[in-house]
């Protein structure tokens, strides 16, 4: 079975974040809240505060398959600051392994060089931050092995993405349709 590592950062949207969480886990699929803050409570870019799984310096990423980027301001900039994130999503990216982000999110795989001749997505504003990519503005875009989408309104697609290419696309559909997704 696959294991996802979603990056939580102070400021993240939290919808973005949680939504990819409780999607992923309705499907049994492992994925682990990650706290990039030295702390394991993280308060999203609306005030709600979440208790995460784990704490970056505490995660042995050799054990992860895939990585997800939630967006939000300030979460998206304190994700690009912090110097694992960005080691870990080059890592990734080198190796094959799924690297997905949405909304603002995207700007950091293109300030990484991970978006060059990729076709990528974001949410509205960011397109230029997409170093090196093919702009779309379609609600989530699959390219090799990044997924980026556009936004909160966007989350479950980009969640229903993820978990296609994780199991398939039958897993994907059988839970749109039990979550009323239609």
């Amino acid at each position: 079975m696959s294991k996802t590592a979603i990056f939580m950062a102070e400021g993240c949207e939290e919808i973005e974040g949680l939504t990819v969480v409780d999607m992923l886990r309705r499907v049994n699929l492992e994925i682990v809240m990650v706290s990039i803050n030295g702390k394991k409570s993280v308060t999203g870019s609306h005030g709600i505060t979440f208790e995460t799984d784990m704490l970056f310096e505490d995660v042995n990423f050799d054990e992860f398959d895939a990585v997800v980027l939630p967006g939000g301001i300030p979460g998206t900039p304190n994700l690009g600051a912090h110097e694992g994130v960005c080691r870990i999503i080059r890592e990734f990216a080198e190796c094959g392994k799924l690297v997905s982000a949405i909304c603002a999110a995207p700007s950091v795989l293109g300030a990484n060089g991970l978006l060059n001749g990729k076709k990528a997505t974001s949410y509205p504003g960011f397109e230029d931050k997409l170093t090196g990519a093919s702009v779309s503005t379609d609600a989530v875009v699959v390219d090799g092995n990044m997924i980026t989408s556009r936004g909160m309104g966007t989350a479950i697609d980009f969640s229903l993405a993820i978990i296609s290419y994780l199991t398939d696309k039958e897993t994907a559909a059988e839970l749109a349709k039990k979550i009323i997704y239609a």
